[in-house]
């Protein structure tokens, strides 16, 4: 599914408008008629339900004088207030607020910090506060009388519904540089956009509705799909085919290359959930030292002893595992491995030299640390890098609020430069690509953070890999299913106590559900 940036949503405005003809007055009558069915289907109260607007003096005040209207038509008692002056008024917004006058709309005009509070004093109470202050254009912190309102929306109990987007929230970052509505309901208009579906953004938005505001198609088809939300239809399209008549060769065979003294468990995760990703073969390299210890606990992956120093494998077992790579589809490198020179130096060689398609996590990505340029020569190599915003930072240089700051921005300029595929974890985990194309995921909770979790997440994109899926729909396809299956565990266990093992054993289960998504 297509999400846009304010820039982008603008740019369709205009297309609409300019070069196919519709009025702005008519797609805020469209807008603002939407969001009104949104809220009397939800909120509609026996008696008489009570509706106050809060509107800005721009065209998410339209929206709003729109909304106020056609509550007022259903038979709702409303009010609007206004924060600014009538004269303020221009535009469509002004069409619309005139028309809403005409029709017996009560309006206040409140372009004061003491008119708004006293007459938040004198209203009463109300069913559903509306948010019609500002839309998606805003990108500073809400100040002065606005900052009041969001403040007063924030302290009620009742259900607030906000017109495109909570006001205080960026559209094209999620970023909140400062106070932002906390919403009940968000009615987005023609599509979603990237702060609605991204934290901290996401967080404020409460349930998302996107409605169609009558943008042509013909223009609707040019908005950019360089930022897409992978949601169940977008996943399912993406699932690896099981033949009838396949075997355990026809579904790929991934070579894991993990695990050191005191590191076993995450070798373990990350080797069998490529087994329960649907790989037909998982072959574990580990450390000749601990591969007694990780036998014993594997019992359908083959677990092959390497030459190790001090518990990691060592620059030694490299022809090995070159020769162990042959007749496997993919590399799984990194969960467990350590932090020694020799392992680093493995591991760059194992990136430098293996043209097998490759995902890297953890201390596989900590050996690759000032040593990008390797990326750059495997251009033609399906790469994927999935590192959590901390390792981030390590690997650019850059301090790991700088990455929360410009999650999309870092990711994406990363995955350009460096031509992979990067996997930025985190709340909506992103996938960006080597095209500049961003994936974000929409699926998962808190429950994910918890140690492991990255060791199932890796093994499960490098079984997708060995399967036959490019890098790019492995990772974002991988996310999806790895956050699904912890959904699935949500009302057994909460978001506090879910382990990886818990969610990796729910994989097979995940995936069976998305493939029987209508």
């Amino acid at each position: 599914m297509k999400v846009l940036t304010a820039e982008q949503m603008q740019e369709i405005d205009h297309k609409t408008i300019d070069d196919i003809g519709i009025p702005g007055v008519v797609l805020m009558e469209n807008a603002g008629r939407c969001a009104a069915a949104e809220i009397i289907q939800r909120f509609s109260l026996t008696g008489s339900p009570r509706a106050l607007i809060l509107a800005g003096k721009g065209n998410n005040g339209g929206d709003g004088y729109v909304i106020a209207r056609h509550l007022l038509n259903k038979g709702w008692n409303v009010q609007t207030l206004v924060l600014a002056e009538r004269a303020a008024i221009k535009g469509d917004a002004a069409v619309h607020l005139l028309i809403l006058e005409n029709c017996g709309g009560r309006v206040t005009f409140t372009p004061s910090v003491k008119g708004l509070e006293r007459s938040l004093a004198e209203l009463g109470e109300f069913s559903v506060l509306v948010d019609a202050l500002f839309g998606t254009g805003l990108a500073k912190p809400v100040e002065g009388l606005y900052l009041k309102a969001v403040e007063w929306l924030n302290k009620q109990s009742v259900p607030v519904v906000a017109v495109d987007i909570p006001s205080g929230i960026d559209a094209s970052t999620g970023q909140v540089p400062g106070a932002a509505v906390n919403a009940t309901l968000t009615v987005s208009f023609a599509f979603p956009k990237v702060g609605q579906v991204s934290y901290p953004g996401n967080g404020l938005i409460g349930e998302l509705v996107t409605v169609d505001i009558g943008i042509p198609e013909k223009i609707a088809a040019q908005a950019s799909a360089n930022c897409l939300l992978v949601d169940a239809a977008e996943a399912k399209r993406w699932l690896p085919v099981r033949s009838r008549d396949g075997h355990k060769g026809t579904f790929g065979h991934l070579l894991v290359v993990a695990g050191s003294t005191g590191k076993c468990g995450a070798a373990v995760m990350a080797a069998e959930s490529g087994l329960r990703g649907g790989a037909g073969l998982v072959t574990l390299a580990c450390p000749h030292s601990i591969q007694p210890t990780i036998a014993s606990r594997l019992t359908e992956v083959m677990a092959v002893p390497m030459a190790d120093f001090e518990g990691e494998i060592s620059l030694q077992a490299f022809d090995r595992l070159l020769a162990l790579a042959e007749g496997k589809q993919a590399l799984a490198v990194g969960p467990g491995l350590g932090l020694g020179d020799e392992t680093g130096a493995l591991i760059r060689r194992l990136v430098n030299d293996s043209d097998l398609p490759m995902v890297i996590d953890a201390d596989g990505l900590t050996a690759l640390c000032g040593h990008l340029h390797i990326l750059d020569h495997q251009a033609d190599r399906a790469i994927i890098l999935t590192p959590h915003p901390g390792e981030m930072a390590r690997l650019t240089g850059l301090s790991t609020l700088e990455i929360q700051a410009d999650r999309f921005g870092v990711a994406r300029d990363f995955a350009v430069r460096h031509r992979v595929v990067l996997v930025l974890k985190g709340a909506r985990t992103l996938t960006a690509s080597p095209d500049g194309k961003v994936y974000i995921n929409s699926t998962g909770h808190a429950g994910l953070a918890s140690g492991g979790m990255g060791d199932v997440l890796t093994g499960l994109i490098g079984s997708l890999l060995a399967q036959g899926l490019s890098a790019l729909n492995a990772a974002a396809l991988g996310v999806y299913l790895h956050g699904l299956a912890a959904d699935q565990l949500l009302a057994t266990f909460g978001d506090a106590g879910l382990l990886a093992t818990d969610v990796m054993f729910e994989i097979p289960a995940a995936r069976q559900a998305l493939s029987r998504e209508s």
